[in-house]
């Protein structure tokens, strides 16, 4: 077990060990996307978790890619100084801290709440909510916004950014023929349809440098009839390492199953053979979501050569201090069953974990 909690070198990044928490809403911004008392609070608690590295809740590259309410943005450069709250709050402990930065493209509920147009890779006959076709400007304007945010994040002290290319979200829907059907350059064939992956990743080097960390969470296949095949992700996924990408997590593109765990019941880690096929492709670090609530299964997948690096997130909102139990002797499963309550929100307020409070 000690393996695990040795420090690991991702990119030029050294972590103080191989444990991340992966990117969570948490609903807690205010109504323009800055960081608040209650945000901080819970970085606070993340960074006396001992964690290598701590993934902020998504934030939006520009207005236009707003995807929930009280959601963080980093479109502005008057986000900086709240996140450079955040940082300060969540390195307390020596843990290190990276901004996940995403444009929704036509999956906004924000946007659709307010009756206002999405931007999408394609007109979407099934889809009811406003939106329209994106054209080239449109394109190039959010590659430009994506770098911008990059860096604001390094302005504020990020030790890196991850970019969001997974759950349906602007850069998982431009792989997916499920959402991408233009028949110019940003579409049609896989080559076309990783365009806008490579793109921004190219702008980003160019805006802070070869040596900034940049790693992405990555759908390397969909979960849907017509979607993209694993084969695909896969090679996107060796010309996003080509271009700088420095790890990847692993985890959804279109469509996933819902995973309940109940006591008693083996875990169910759905991307692992995604990620053991994935790190057989690639020679930076790969990063396993999804499922893993004991410390001997992460110490088996590390061992095993699945991936390198293992990522949580519903755990760490039943514990935040999940981390310092293992660490300590006390190697008891966590206490969370991925029931997902602590994702919902009803009349404002986030969903009890079994009547025990999770966010402050």
């Amino acid at each position: 077990m000690a393996h695990l909690f040795e420090s690991f070198t991702m990119g030029n990044l050294e972590l103080k060990n191989r444990f991340i928490r992966s990117a969570t809403w948490d609903a807690t911004a205010d109504n323009t996307g800055k960081v608040t008392a209650k945000s901080l609070e819970i970085y606070r608690k993340l960074g006396g978790g001992n964690l290598g590295l701590i993934v902020t809740g998504f934030t939006f590259v520009s207005l236009s890619g707003q995807a929930g309410y009280n959601q963080y943005g980093i479109h502005s450069d008057e986000m900086i100084p709240g996140l450079r709250s955040m940082v300060k709050a969540a390195k307390i402990n020596g843990s290190k801290i990276a901004v996940q930065i995403m444009h929704s493209g036509i999956n906004s509920i924000y946007l659709a709440g307010k009756n206002m147009e999405s931007l999408a890779m394609s007109r979407m006959k099934n889809v009811s909510r406003p939106h329209r076709e994106m054209t080239e400007e449109d394109i190039e304007n959010i590659i430009h916004d994506f770098a911008t945010a990059a860096v604001r994040a390094r302005a504020a002290g990020f030790d890196a950014v991850q970019l969001h290319g997974a759950h349906a979200y602007l850069i998982s829907q431009a792989a997916s023929p499920l959402f991408n059907q233009r028949t110019d350059c940003w579409g049609g064939s896989p080559e076309n349809r990783r365009r806008l992956h490579l793109e921004i990743i190219r702008a980003i080097r160019q805006a802070v440098g070869r040596d900034y960390p940049l790693f992405i969470k990555f759908g390397v296949m969909d979960d849907k009839e017509g979607g993209l095949t694993l084969e695909e992700g896969l090679e996107t996924a060796r010309q996003m390492v080509a271009a700088g990408i420095d790890a990847i997590e692993v985890s959804a593109g279109v469509g996933q199953a819902s995973i309940i765990i109940r006591a008693g019941e083996p875990e169910v880690i759905p991307f692992r053979e995604r990620a053991a096929r994935l790190k057989q492709e690639v020679s930076v670090p790969i990063i396993l979501v999804n499922g893993i609530r004991n410390l001997e299964t992460a110490n088996e997948i590390v061992h095993s050569g699945d991936a390198d690096m293992i990522s949580l997130s519903r755990p760490l909102i039943r514990e935040p201090g999940l981390l310092n139990r293992w660490q300590s002797g006390e190697q008891v499963s966590a206490k969370c069953i991925s029931c997902s309550r602590c994702l919902r929100i009803r009349e404002g307020e986030f969903l009890k974990c079994h009547q025990e409070p999770i966010f402050p």
